[in-house]
């Protein structure tokens, strides 16, 4: 394969792996999940740095945390230092759809790789980590 072709053939795996998130029957869409997902990893953060790290506008994700709080999944917290932003925490109930997105994720990568081994699994995951390294660098 030519590197020319890399970018597309990324592009297109991450279209499948969507296409299989969405064969799931999660109550919520995949970006409802990945933002449940990263206000897990980074509770308190600010609507601001969830829109930047999803590469969403600012209004979309105040729209995304509408919808998650109507759910009872996400509360919004003034943010101390900060009386005009806000800082995003998990409910207790989102726990439980929390646990059900994991062994979705698990179920999905686990026929993405299918028919790898654990050595070829562990390369793919270093190579991908250097590429994500050699992007984040702007």
């Amino acid at each position: 394969m030519s590197v020319r072709e890399l970018s597309f053939l990324l592009t297109d795996v991450k279209r499948l792996l969507r296409r299989e998130y969405l064969k799931s029957d999660l109550p919520i869409t995949p970006m409802q999940a990945r933002a449940l997902v990263y206000v897990s990893r980074f509770e308190g953060l600010r609507q601001k740095a969830l829109a930047d790290i999803l590469e969403i506008q600012p209004i979309t994700t105040a729209r995304l945390i509408d919808q998650l709080s109507d759910e009872g999944l996400v509360e919004r917290r003034p943010d101390p230092t900060d009386r005009r932003a806000h800082c995003l925490y998990l409910t207790d109930q989102a726990q439980a759809l929390l646990d059900d997105i994991g062994v979705v994720v698990e179920d999905v990568n686990r026929k993405a790789v299918a028919g790898l081994s654990a050595d070829e699994i562990d390369q793919l995951l270093h190579l991908l980590k250097v590429m994500h390294s050699n992007l984040s660098q702007d």
